[in-house]
C-alpha cells in the first residue's frame, strides 16, 4: 500500500473513531489522528489485536499497517496485558481535555508513544509535550518513536512523582485511585486534568458487573486554588504504579457501589466535609455534589 493510500485510510479510520463510541465533534483531534502514523507507534507487524469476546489475542492476517486503522486494542506489550488503548476512548478524551496551540501537555502512561504524537500534533509546534513511561521498555522504545517529533521530551519514571514544568493539560493514561499531589500542584489556572479512577476490579476481572461500577474518567479543571470535576466516561485501564492507595480504593469501591458519580461537581483537597455533599471521601481528598465556592 503506498503513502497515499496509507493517507486515505487514516483519514477514514479518523472519522469512523470520532463517531463510534461518542459523538466527538473535534476537527483538531481529527486531522490529530489522521496525520499520525500507528504503525510507526506498534513494532513489526504483524500485530496482536485483543479480542474482549475472547478475553484474548488474535495476530493480524499480514504486517500490511492497514490492519491498524480499526477501533481496537494493540498489544504493545501482550505478556503483560498492556496494549495500545482504544483510539475512540482517546478521541473523546482528547476531545474533552482539548490540548491548544501552545500548551504543555503532560501524558502520564505514556506507552509506546502514540497518542503522545497526536497530543504533538495538536498543540503545534510552539507546544511542548513530557511524555512520561514508568516501564523502562516501553520508556526507551518510545523515547525512539518520538524522536523525530522537536515539541516532544520523554521521561522514564513515576508520573505521579516525576517532576515536570506547570502544564495546561495532564493526560493520565493509567487506573488511579487518588489524583497525584504534584498534579494538582502544577496545573496551571484553567488547566484540565484526564484523571481515570479504577477500582481494583477494574482491569481483567473476571467477576460480572459493569465497568461503569468499576472505574471512571474525571475531567478535573482547576479554577484559581479550586477545582471543578465532571464524569466524563467509564473505563477500565491498566493501573497505575505507584498511585494504587488501599483506603482510597475502598472509599471508590464503595462509591461506585451507590451510583450517582454523574453528579460529581468538585474535586476538594480535604476529607473535612459533610457526607452528604460527598461522592466520595478518602483521607486527604473528596469528589463532592457541589461545585467549590468561588
Amino acid at each position: 500500500m503506498t503513502e497515499n493510500e496509507l493517507s486515505i485510510v487514516r483519514r477514514a479510520y479518523a472519522k469512523q473513531i470520532m463517531a463510534a463510541d461518542w459523538p466527538v465533534v473535534s476537527q483538531q483531534v481529527e486531522d490529530a489522528f489522521a496525520a499520525v502514523p500507528r504503525e510507526h507507534f506498534l513494532g513489526p507487524g504483524p500485530w496482536p489485536i485483543f479480542r474482549f469476546w475472547q478475553n484474548g489475542y488474535m495476530t493480524t492476517p499480514s504486517a500490511d499497517p492497514v490492519y491498524l486503522y480499526t477501533n481496537d486494542l494493540v498489544g504493545i506489550a501482550p505478556e503483560r496485558h498492556i496494549n495500545n488503548g482504544q483510539p475512540s476512548l482517546h478521541a473523546h478524551l482528547l476531545a474533552c481535555a482539548a490540548p491548544n496551540e501552545g500548551e504543555h501537555v503532560v501524558h502520564v502512561g505514556a506507552g509506546l508513544g502514540y497518542y503522545s504524537a497526536i497530543m504533538a500534533e495538536m498543540i503545534g509546534p510552539s507546544g511542548q509535550v513530557t511524555a512520561i513511561e514508568y516501564e523502562l521498555d516501553l520508556a526507551a522504545r518510545a523515547r525512539e518513536n518520538l524522536s523525530r517529533y522537536a515539541n516532544v521530551s520523554v521521561i522514564q519514571g513515576d508520573g505521579a512523582s516525576v517532576p515536570f514544568e506547570p502544564a495546561d493539560v495532564i493526560y493520565v493514561n493509567a487506573g488511579t485511585t487518588k489524583p497525584a499531589d504534584i498534579w494538582l500542584d502544577r496545573l496551571r489556572d484553567g488547566g484540565r486534568l484526564i484523571l481515570p479512577l479504577t477500582t481494583d476490579k477494574s482491569f481483567r476481572s473476571a467477576e460480572p458487573g459493569p465497568i461503569s461500577r468499576r472505574g471512571a474518567v474525571f475531567l478535573i479543571t482547576r479554577r484559581g486554588p479550586d477545582f471543578l470535576a465532571r464524569w466524563v466516561s467509564p473505563v477500565a485501564i491498566y493501573p497505575c504504579a505507584g498511585l494504587r492507595d488501599e483506603a482510597s480504593e475502598h472509599a471508590l469501591a464503595a462509591a461506585f457501589e451507590k451510583g450517582d458519580w454523574k453528579r460529581v461537581t468538585g474535586l476538594r483537597r480535604t476529607a473535612n466535609l459533610p457526607e452528604e455533599q460527598c461522592w466520595l471521601r478518602a483521607q486527604g481528598w473528596s469528589l463532592t455534589y457541589e461545585e467549590p465556592v468561588a
